[in-house]
């Protein structure tokens, strides 16, 4: 009787067990694979809702951090389709027509983590069930170099346009750092320019979208930030067109 009353703990034990995980991770029947989006949009344009699955499996239990992250579509013909994307944390999909063919496609935001705040950035088209991905707009290509008397100056290759930035309040830091001496670069020295942190739809017209990037540009280190570049992008035969650049200085005037 004792044995057969132990048996029924330990079944028991391992039955709360697994409904545990269930209800935390919601995972797939292999065990490994985290459901983390489950959305349903018409993304195929026959007027029919389609499943968009965005799967993660974790670099260890309990980790936030996701080594592998898919995509898998169902659509509403009954077919799948699958790829794989970068690794990260908790990704986010947003619904958006960029292409400009009146269906709705597929923008993959996935933050990296880190101090810079990155995020990579991922679009793709779904139309007549062919799954294709669409490459996002390269970074503005940025020049940078930080000049004598504690000056910084930029260069957007783009679009031909340069900016100077005051950074004398920054003096001490930047004489502590070795930076300067008595006002002057010890050495040649760049800024650092990130790539898109931030890559979001916006409204460029009536009918249609685009795209809204920011890139950071800091000094010393990535939390020494300097400015933000903002760009404006538009999709037009097959290609990314830049309609737009702001520079938004933080906490300094930009001179031009």
């Amino acid at each position: 009787m004792k044995k057969e009353f132990g048996l029924v703990l330990i079944a028991l034990f391992f039955l709360s067990l697994n409904n545990t995980f269930t209800a935390v991770y919601a995972l797939d029947k292999d065990g490994k694979e985290v459901v983390l989006i489950e959305e349903k949009a018409d993304i195929s344009g026959d007027g029919k809702e389609d499943t968009i699955f965005l799967k993660g499996i974790p670099y260890e239990e309990g980790a936030s951090y996701l080594k592998e992250i898919f995509l898998q579509i169902t659509g509403s013909n009954g077919k799948s389709e699958r790829v794989e994307l970068e690794g990260g944390y908790e990704p986010g999909v947003t619904f958006v027509d960029l292409n400009h063919d009146d269906i709705e496609d597929m923008l993959i935001s996935i933050p990296s983590g880190g101090s810079g705040g990155m995020t990579n950035y991922s679009l793709f088209t779904y139309k007549d069930f062919q799954l294709k991905e669409i490459a996002p707009p390269d970074p503005l290509t940025i020049t940078s170099q930080f000049l004598d008397q504690y000056q910084a100056k930029i260069t957007i290759e783009n679009t031909g346009q340069s900016y100077n930035f005051d950074l004398k309040s920054r003096k001490n830091d930047y004489d502590r750092l070795g930076i300067y001496q008595n006002g002057k670069l010890n050495e040649p020295r760049e800024l650092m320019v990130d790539p898109y942190s931030t890559l979001k739809p916006v409204k460029i017209n009536d009918n249609s979208y685009g795209l809204k990037a920011i890139q950071q540009i800091s000094g010393a280190y990535h939390a020494d930030g300097i400015a933000f570049i903002e760009s404006t992008w538009n999709y037009e035969n097959g290609k990314w067109l830049l309609l737009d650049t702001k520079v938004m200085e933080r906490k300094q005037r930009v001179k031009r």
